[in-house]
Parts: C-alpha cells; sequence; structure tokens
C-alpha cells in the first residue's frame, strides 16, 4: 500500500496551490489508476462454494414448501 503524506503550508503559499500540489502528488504516486482498476474485480466462486449455495437454495425452497403444506406460512409465499 502506498501512503501519501499530507504537505504542510508554506508561509507564502495559498490554498489553491496545496490542492493543487496535493492532487499532482496524489496523480504521480499511481494510486488512483490501481484503485480504479480493481475497484470492480471480484474473485470467481469456486464450484463447491457455488454447489453449497444451490444446495442450501434448494433446501429453504423444500421448507417453505413444506411449511405452506401444513399451513404455517400463506400459499402466496413461494413465487
Amino acid at each position: 500500500m502506498i501512503n501519501i503524506e499530507i504537505l504542510k503550508k508554506n508561509s507564502n503559499e495559498n490554498d489553491a496551490n496545496i490542492i493543487r500540489r496535493f492532487t499532482k502528488k496524489v496523480r504521480n504516486s499511481g494510486i488512483l489508476p490501481r484503485v480504479r482498476s480493481i475497484r470492480y474485480n471480484n474473485r470467481k466462486v469456486s464450484k463447491l462454494i457455488k454447489k453449497k449455495e444451490t444446495l442450501q437454495g434448494i433446501a429453504k425452497k423444500e421448507e417453505i414448501k413444506r411449511q405452506i403444506k401444513l399451513g404455517k406460512l400463506p400459499e402466496n409465499r413461494l413465487r
């Protein structure tokens, strides 16, 4: 991880120049392109986890059907 140092204001420097120096330092560090490149990347879900989630979903649907059949849940619960 790259850290950017917070800049100190010089005696004869205005706020706009400080912001300009900071943004230039951030741009040169390469943080933003790296963050943007990994922003939406998700790891692939393994086959075992997919299978496990599918089986859990099937079991949940079966339990809802069973509850409806016993009259514990309303009929329109299952789509």
